[in-house]
């Protein structure tokens, strides 16, 4: 096997790494919290949510919807200026129309992550 090659999926491989052990530093961190939890509650404690929130468990980020669609939305704003871009320096018209039926993908899953999120906040509001 070519020595480049190993060169070449070093950087995919590191990206890789580095989500893999964060998730499972992560995993862990809960799993060792949940586990004081429950020994609290064994032992006849009780535990409000604001206890636990003490120990470490995170809370739940209810505008976590509506930042991920809106960085999707604005990821496929910039692909369609990319194609707009290319489109007129190299004076191809292909990439102007390429680029947004690119762009279509996660424009179409940021909007609907938008929806979510604003259906959420309603709810809330409501509750």
């Amino acid at each position: 096997m070519n020595p480049w090659v190993f060169v070449a999926l070093a950087p995919f491989v590191m990206v890789a790494s580095i989500v893999w052990f964060s998730l499972r530093a992560q995993t862990e961190r809960r799993t060792a919290t949940l586990r004081v939890v429950e020994e609290a509650i064994k032992g006849g404690q009780t535990m409000t949510p604001d206890t636990i929130r003490a120990l470490g468990m995170p809370r739940k980020d209810s505008n976590g919807d509506l930042k991920s669609g809106l960085i999707l939305v604005a990821v496929a704003a910039g692909f369609v200026v990319l194609g707009w871009a290319a489109g007129v320096v190299s004076g191809e018209e292909e990439a102007m129309y390429m680029m947004p039926a690119i762009a279509a993908f996660p424009g179409f899953i940021g909007l609907v992550l938008v929806g979510f999120g604003l259906l959420g906040r309603k709810k809330e509001g409501a509750e």
